[in-house]
């Protein structure tokens, strides 16, 4: 039973980071639209003759459709830099950094709860990273020797 506490320990900071990925990917923000629409029904409730709680509402509901317009067009500058990525230097930045890391690691006591599984995530990372590094090294070649006829 103690070696399945070990494993449990060890596995630990590759499920907190695992954790951590997952919650960052469902977070949301709130409902804009939602609280627009509970504004502008009460905007219809607000008696005609109270005239400037009618325009302070009225300013909010304009400043919370102005958000909305710059976070889709925010949304959409950050999708076109995103669809254009190519993979670049960085990639082989990250890649370098991994097996660094790796090496490392290995240096590190291998007496550690964590050791093993945490060497087998550095180098299944290492992979991954020099996947992206090669695929961005070998477009950058392809293009280089067979130049886009467009141009």
């Amino acid at each position: 039973m103690a070696g399945v506490a070990e494993f449990a320990l060890g596995a630990a900071p590759l499920a907190g980071g695992a954790l951590l990925g997952l919650v960052a990917g469902n977070l949301r923000g709130p409902d804009i639209r939602g609280l627009i629409k509970q504004d502008m029904d009460l905007l219809e409730r607000i008696p005609p003759e109270q005239v400037e709680r009618r325009a302070e509402l009225q300013r909010v509901i304009d400043l919370r459709i102005d958000d909305i317009v710059a976070s889709v067009d925010k949304n959409r500058s950050l999708l076109e830099v995103a669809q254009s990525y190519r993979g670049n230097w960085r990639d082989i930045v990250v890649f370098v950094c991994a097996v660094l890391f790796t090496i490392v690691w290995w240096n590190v006591s291998h007496s550690r709860s964590n050791w093993e599984l945490m060497f087998v995530a550095m180098i299944l990372l290492s992979i991954v990273a020099g996947v992206y590094a090669g695929r961005g090294i070998f477009r950058a070649i392809r293009t280089m020797l067979r130049p886009d006829k467009s141009q």
